[in-house]
C-alpha cells in the first residue's frame, strides 16, 4: 500500500518495493527462536513477526493479541472452565474505526493490553473479535460470540440487569466538546440553539436527551454508532455540528495531539468504567477481580514520574517520548513502525520492560517534557548540546551519525560551495541543530536568509515542501534524506555542512542509572546485527517499485488488461466501486504479481497487511481471488469512512490517499487545510 507518508506526503504513486529480502526474514526469525529460549519474544520481535508469517513462539506478557479471523469464530457461554478447556479468552471490543497512532494511557489500548495479560496469565490466548457497532457488544458477549467486553464501557444500572461487570478500571465524567474558538459554555443554559450530536447506542444519546428535556431549544442529532471518536472531534472542528459528547478519559488522550476543539462542560459526575462478563460465569468474574485489584490500575492515566531504574522497573513501563515522522515512529495500515520505535522497543525488552510510546506536539516541546517528568527517555534523533546537563538532561553515547545536508527540488542548479549560499533562502526549525548550523553560516559572512519552518514539521515535511515548490531550500538530516530517496526522485541533496554530527537518546541528568543502561544497550547494538537489520529496513531499502516514465500497460491480444480482469469485475461489483479503478491500483500495488511482498510485510495482489486481512476475515493472501476480495473490501471499507457528502470523485481519492497512506493522516491533514 506504498511507503508510509507522515502528513505531507500523501503522494499518488508511491509505492513499496516488492524485493523479498530472504536474509532479514532468516534473521528475524532467528531472533525469535533465540527471545523464545530466553524467555520471550518483545513487541519488536510481535511486529516483524507480521514481515516474515505465522510462528509457534509465545508472545510477550505485554503482546497486542491478535484478531480473530471469521473462521475461528465459535460460540461458547461456559465459565472460566469451559474457557480454559478451548485455551481461549475472547476479548469484545469495537472495530477502530479511527485509524489513529496509539499514544500512552488511551483507554482502549490500556484495556486490551490488561485483558491480554490476564489471558496469559491464566494460560490463555487472548484473541480480539470485533463489532462494528458498539450495540452489538452486549448482545455479542450474551450470544457467547466472546467472553468479555474491553471497550471503556460505562457502569449503568440498565447494563447491570444484562451483564456482570468488574471493579472499575477507570472513573469518568460524560463532557460537551466544542470547537476551540468557539465562546464559552458555563452551564446547561448555554447550550440553548445549539446541535449536539451523539451515537443512539450509547449513555452518551441518554445523556443527549436528558440535556433537550432541560433545554427545549438543545437539537440533538443522531451519529451512527460506527462512528469512531476521531471521526466525531472532526465533525465538531469542521462545523457539521456544534457540540458533541465523550468521555473525559479518551478526552485527555485526544487533547494532547489536538488544538481545534475543547471541553466545554462536564454533564454527569464521575461514573465507573469496567468489563462485562456474562451474569452465570462467577468464576471468569472473580478472578478477573483479584487480576484488577492486584494491579492497581484503577486510574490508569498518565502519570507524572521522575524516578530513576528502579522506580520504572517498579512501574514495568518505559515512557519513551518521541514525535511523529517516518523516521521515529508512526502507524502504517494498522502496524506500528518507525526505526526509533524499534529501537527503544528492543530496549525495553531487554530491561523487561513494555513500552509506552509519548508523542510530543512538537520537537521543541520533547526535552521539557522529560525533565517534567512525562517520559523517561526521548529517542528522536537528537544532537546533543553543551548546556544540556545544565538544563537537567544527560545525553547517552551516540547510536547513529547525520550529515546536515542542503536540498533542493531534482532540477536545482548552481549549488557547488558554501559560498554560492549567500543570498539563498534557507528553511529550518529554530530549535534543530539545523538552525544553529545556517546561524553560524551568516556569522562566517555567508549572506543567507534563514527561514523559520513551523516546529510541528519534520525533515520529512521540509522534504515534501521542497519537492513541492512551497520552499526554495532546507537543510535536513541525511538519514531522512536517504529515506525519502527510497521512494522519491523529485528533491536532491546539494549540498554537504560539515563532517557527520552524532545523534544521542536524552534522560533525566538524576537518572544515572537508566543512562548506564542505555550506554550499555547502545554500545551493544550500534552497527550490530539488530541495529543493521532496522536500519537497513527504514533508510535504505527501496520502498516502491522502479518505475519508468515510459512505463505502460497494454491489452492482451484477447482485450484483458490482465489474469485478474474477472475476479476485478466481481468484487468491483459486490462493493459499488468501478473494477477499472481496482485493476489500476492493483497494477500500482503488485504488477499484478500475487506474490508481492513489500518492505513492510504487505502482500498479495492489492498489497493488504495481514493485520488488516485478518479484520475482514481474509487469511491467504497469496491466493489472488482472497487477495484481490481483501483489497476491495478494505478500499470499500475506507469509503465509507468519509462523508457520503462529499463529490463522489473526491471520496473516492480520499479513500485511495487512505489505503496508500493511512486514514489517520488523510484526516489529518483535512483538518490543517
Amino acid at each position: 500500500m506504498g511507503p508510509p507518508p507522515p502528513l505531507s506526503r500523501l503522494a499518488a504513486g508511491a509505492s513499496p518495493d516488492l524485493a523479498h529480502n530472504g536474509d532479514v526474514d532468516a534473521y528475524i526469525k532467528h531472533r525469535l527462536a533465540d527471545r523464545a529460549r530466553r524467555g520471550g519474544v518483545g513487541l519488536w520481535a510481535t511486529l516483524l513477526l507480521a514481515l516474515v508469517g505465522c510462528s509457534s513462539e509465545p508472545p510477550p506478557e505485554d503482546a497486542p493479541p491478535p484478531e480473530q479471523t471469521a473462521r475461528e469464530a465459535y460460540v461458547e457461554s461456559g465459565d472460566l472452565p469451559a474457557l480454559r478447556a478451548r485455551g481461549r479468552l475472547r476479548i469484545l471490543t469495537q472495530r477502530a474505526h479511527d485509524t489513529y497512532l496509539p499514544r500512552e494511557g488511551y483507554p482502549i489500548d490500556v484495556e486490551r493490553t490488561l485483558a491480554a495479560r490476564f489471558a496469559r496469565e491464566h494460560d490463555l490466548e487472548p484473541v480480539l473479535v470485533y463489532v462494528d457497532d458498539f450495540s452489538q457488544l452486549l448482545p455479542a458477549l450474551l450470544e457467547g460470540r466472546g467472553d468479555l467486553v474491553a471497550a471503556n464501557l460505562t457502569v449503568t444500572d440498565a447494563r447491570r440487569e444484562q451483564v456482570a461487570f468488574t471493579v472499575p478500571l477507570d472513573q469518568s465524567r460524560e463532557t460537551v466538546v466544542a470547537r476551540a474558538n468557539e465562546p464559552p459554555i458555563e452551564t446547561v443554559a448555554d447550550l440553548a440553539g445549539r446541535t449536539l450530536a451523539a451515537r443512539p447506542a450509547t449513555t452518551f444519546w441518554e445523556t443527549a436527551q436528558s440535556l433537550k428535556a432541560r433545554v427545549p431549544t438543545l437539537r440533538v442529532r443522531a451519529v451512527d454508532n460506527t462512528v469512531g471518536i476521531d471521526a466525531m472531534l472532526d465533525k465538531v472542528a469542521r462545523g457539521e455540528v456544534d457540540l458533541i459528547l465523550t468521555d473525559s478519559n479518551v478526552l485527555d488522550v485526544a487533547l494532547d495531539y489536538r488544538d481545534d476543539v475543547r471541553p466545554a462542560i462536564a454533564v454527569t459526575k464521575e461514573r465507573p468504567l469496567a468489563w462485562a462478563v456474562r451474569p452465570d460465569n462467577p468464576e471468569l468474574l472473580e478472578a478477573l477481580n483479584r487480576f484488577l485489584s492486584r494491579e492497581q490500575l484503577t486510574r490508569p492515566r498518565r502519570n507524572v514520574h521522575t524516578d530513576d531504574l528502579p522506580g520504572i522497573k517498579q512501574r514495568r513501563s518505559l515512557r519513551v517520548i518521541t514525535t511523529n515522522s517516518a523516521a521515529t515512529y508512526f502507524l502504517w495500515q494498522g502496524e506500528l513502525m518507525g526505526f526509533e520505535y524499534e529501537l527503544a522497543s528492543e530496549f525495553a525488552h531487554r530491561q523487561d520492560l513494555r513500552v509506552e510510546m509519548v508523542v510530543a506536539p512538537s520537537h521543541e516541546a520533547m526535552l521539557p517534557m522529560l525533565r517534567a517528568g512525562k517520559g523517561d527517555l526521548v529517542a528522536d534523533f537528537l544532537v546533543p548540546t553543551e548546556s544540556g546537563e545544565e538544563e537537567g538532561i544527560a545525553y547517552s553515547r551516540p547510536y547513529h551519525y547525520a550529515t546536515e545536508v542542503v536540498i533542493g527540488s531534482a532540477s536545482t542548479q548552481g549549488l557547488n560551495s558554501l559560498t554560492d549560499l549567500s543570498g539563498r533562502r534557507i528553511a529550518a526549525r529554530r530549535s534543530s541543530h539545523h538552525w544553529q548550523t545556517l546561524e553560524a553560516l551568516r556569522a562566517s559572512g555567508i549572506d543567507v536568509t534563514v527561514v523559520p519552518a513551523d516546529e510541528t514539521q519534520g525533515d520529512e515535511d521540509l522534504i515534501a515542501a521542497v519537492a513541492d515548490g512551497s520552499l526554495p531550500l532546507a537543510v535536513v538530516d541525511s538519514h531522512v534524506l536517504d529515506m525519502e530517496l527510497t521512494w522519491r526522485d523529485d528533491v536532491k541533496g546539494l549540498l554537504s555542512l560539515g563532517e557527520p554530527q552524532p545523534h544521542t537518546w536524552a534522560v533525566r541528568a538524576d537518572n544515572p542509572e537508566l543512562l548506564a543502561a542505555v550506554n550499555g544497550f547502545l554500545r551493544k547494538e550500534y552497527r550490530g546485527e539488530f541495529y543493521n537489520v532496522i536500519y537497513e529496513k527504514y533508510f535504505r531499502n527501496p520502498h516502491r517499485i522502479a518505475l519508468h516514465r515510459d512505463e505502460r500497460i497494454d491489452l492482451n491480444p484477447d482485450g484483458r488488461f490482465s489474469p485478474y480482469d474477472e475476479a476485478a469485475k466481481r468484487y468491483a461489483a459486490q462493493y459499488d466501486l468501478d473494477w477499472r479503478l481496482i485493476l489500476a491500483q492493483m497494477y500500482q500495488e503488485s504488477r499484478f504479481d500475487p506474490n508481492a511482498k513489500s518492505w513492510a510485510g504487505a502482500r498479495g495482489l492489492m498489497q493488504v497487511l495481514p493485520r488488516t486481512a485478518r479484520e475482514f476475515g481474509f487469511d491467504d493472501l497469496h491466493d489472488p481471488e482472497t487477495g484481490i476480495e481483501a483489497g476491495v473490501a478494505y478500499l470499500a471499507w475506507l469509503r465509507e469512512r468519509f462523508e457520503p457528502e462529499l463529490d463522489v470523485r473526491d471520496r473516492m481519492m480520499f479513500a485511495l490517499a487512505a489505503y496508500n497512506g493511512g486514514l489517520g493522516h488523510v484526516r489529518d491533514a483535512r483538518r490543517c487545510r
